[in-house]
């Protein structure tokens, strides 16, 4: 009877949590981030918490009516539509391919900086847009949400969480300044490379120089992009001595996608959650039109590719080197691909708007993955043990793809130099050496050998924030130190000044010694 009862008051524990829904803020970001930010609006939906999502007149990825949440649709442009970064991109390839890498990389800087601060620019506007507006300001009070979930890309939903004084939870990999770990864990660059930066973390002594160059001129690029937009927000709506940054490192928790079977070792916090490859998940049956032509393979197999969310097509000249050099490829070929039909496309390959990426990835007739190197990609790749030849265009793409490099899973091109020859020679060499499946397939049994998935290790973070209004024991307060402080060079200094003193001191005290011994002599004589 006590057993019985003991059981019943277990299951109870168990389900009453559980049972109790919240409410849920997320002010997340448009095109592929929301792709991943979606499966946790979902998971939450199905948890029984009431998930409301923030979005601009024009988003791109986001939809108005959905069953798994509700909107809170801004009448305002976000500038992070379809439109934008299509030409964006179109703009990067063309600098990649025209230059050679120092150039194409500064150009690109500039480029980037200007883009983004346009972007960011809008994020403010719209935020701008929402304080003002009183009536909607109110019902987000009414409403008592438990939490903001948001993506520290941009500021937005960090600026509205603090307005609020709402528990802040972020779905990360970057910050408006960079990569997240960056931002609240000691970060030593003599062994901690710095993304888009291409090292590892055994860096000879001019890659730690290039190391610290890059970190420096990248921190002053990200403050020149962002700092004007968020810090004119920050002081009309937060505080006139508040340091916008501050507000980003006073996050509550960090749900940071990475797994260390692709991060470098490196220092870490206890409010950093590790959830890399939460998208992944065990295939699903094939629609029959690919089943049926990935089975036509036979013995050679298939091979996949696609570009991601932003790159859906490339100028017509790449697409038929690509194309011609899957048309000389044994395999079956699979490739996501929007613009024109290649010239030179071969009977082997099949366009496809759309694919079910995961699923396929986890058909055991998949050899082989040519990606961009996005992080969802890449996971989904790990998950599923398959090795990648890897085109980055911009972005974190070189640098995710630069780690798997390390690691012997991936063989990567530079667009610029992209020809037929090239590409084909990347794909065989990657299906005929047995090294990069072999390494692919270990990293995937590390990936998978958790206690818990990384999706439910970030639902129960996520909620234990909302049970316990926020997470501040976990939460590193060093930020508010001034730079001279964390480094202690204050401390070093003031140690350094009583050295000298002491050692004047013993100096003034030898020589009164010294005088005093040859005045008694001279006395003496």
């Amino acid at each position: 009877m006590i057993r019985s009862l003991t059981r019943i008051m277990s299951l109870l524990a168990v389900i009453i949590p559980a049972a109790h829904g919240g409410k849920i803020l997320v002010f997340p970001n448009d095109g592929s981030h929301w792709v991943n930010m979606k499966i946790l609006v979902e998971e939450l939906h199905s948890r029984g918490h009431t998930v409301t999502v923030m979005r601009a007149a024009d988003s791109w990825y986001i939809s108005e009516m959905s069953p798994h949440y509700n909107t809170v649709t801004v009448d305002i442009a976000g500038g992070a539509n379809e439109d934008f970064f299509k030409l964006f991109v179109s703009e990067v390839i063309k600098i990649k391919r025209s230059k050679g890498s120092v150039w194409a990389q500064l150009a690109l800087d500039l480029e980037l900086k200007e883009k983004f601060s346009d972007l960011h620019k809008k994020v403010c506007e719209v935020v701008e847009y929402v304080f003002e507006n009183k009536e909607l300001m109110k019902s987000f009070q009414d409403a008592k949400y438990d939490v903001v979930l948001t993506d520290p890309a941009q500021g937005g939903g960090v600026m509205l969480a603090h307005y609020l004084g709402l528990p802040l939870v972020f779905n990360a990999r970057w910050t408006v300044h960079g990569e997240a770990h960056f931002a609240i864990a000691p970060s030593p660059l003599s062994y901690v490379p710095l993304p888009p930066s291409e090292l590892t973390d055994q860096m000879t002594f001019f890659e730690r120089v290039k190391n610290i160059l890059f970190y420096t001129m990248r921190m002053h690029l990200y403050k020149q992009t962002v700092g004007p937009h968020y810090s004119a927000l920050t002081n009309r709506y937060i505080g006139p001595d508040v340091d916008y940054f501050s507000l980003f490192q006073a996050a509550d928790l960090w749900l940071m996608r990475v797994d260390f079977v692709f991060e470098f070792p490196r220092p870490t916090m206890p409010n950093v959650v590790y959830m890399g490859g939460f998208q992944c998940r065990p295939a699903k049956p094939l629609p029959q039109h690919l089943e049926d032509f990935v089975q036509s393979s036979g013995e050679h197999g298939v091979v996949i590719m696609s570009l991601g969310t932003l790159i859906g097509e490339l100028p017509p000249d790449l697409a038929d080197e690509i194309a011609a050099a899957f048309a000389k490829l044994p395999q079956k070929v699979i490739w996501r691909h929007k613009g024109d039909r290649p010239a030179t496309l071969g009977n082997n390959t099949l366009l496809v708007d759309w694919m079910p990426q995961n699923d396929l990835l986890g058909h055991p007739k998949i050899k082989l993955f040519v990606a961009h190197g996005g992080t969802n990609g890449i996971y989904e790749a790990i998950y599923h043990g398959v090795p990648i030849v890897g085109i980055p265009i911009v972005f974190d793409q070189a640098d995710n793809l630069s780690r798997l490099r390390a690691k012997g899973t991936a063989k990567v091109i530079d667009i610029f130099q992209l020809d037929r020859e090239t590409f084909q020679s990347a794909i065989q060499e990657v299906l005929n050496e047995p090294s990069y499946r072999m390494n692919m397939q270990r990293l995937s049994w590390l990936h998978r050998d958790q206690p818990t998935t990384p999706l439910d290790k970030a639902l129960f973070w996520i909620e234990f924030v909302m049970r316990h209004k926020g997470a501040a024991h976990l939460r590193t307060e060093s930020y508010r130190l001034p730079w001279y402080s964390y480094h202690s060079v204050d401390v070093v200094l003031f140690l350094l000044t009583v050295a000298l003193v002491v050692l004047l001191l013993f100096v003034g005290l030898v020589r009164s010694c010294f005088r005093l011994c040859l005045k008694r002599k001279v006395k003496s004589d």
